[in-house]
């Protein structure tokens, strides 16, 4: 998709400097997709604040090992 926008020379800069991009469209590619999986670690800590997992009465992490070894 090509997009005009409005962006500080500033913030262009800072954007190219920390991503480490080719140029401007990878640079703020890379910032862009960083930022939106940040969210998305912020959004699940945010649902697991409000309902904490829970474990099954009987949960067990050696049978959870076990498991997990023999169906590798």
């Amino acid at each position: 998709m090509k997009v005009t926008a409005l962006i500080s020379d500033d913030l262009i800069d800072e954007v190219k400097k920390f991503s480490h991009g080719k140029n401007i469209t990878e640079s703020i590619t890379i910032a862009l997709k960083e930022w939106v999986a940040q969210k998305k670690i912020e959004e699940v800590t945010h649902l697991v604040t409000e309902a904490p997992l829970t474990f099954q009465s009987n949960f067990s992490a050696e049978k959870a090992r076990k498991l997990n070894r023999t169906s590798a």
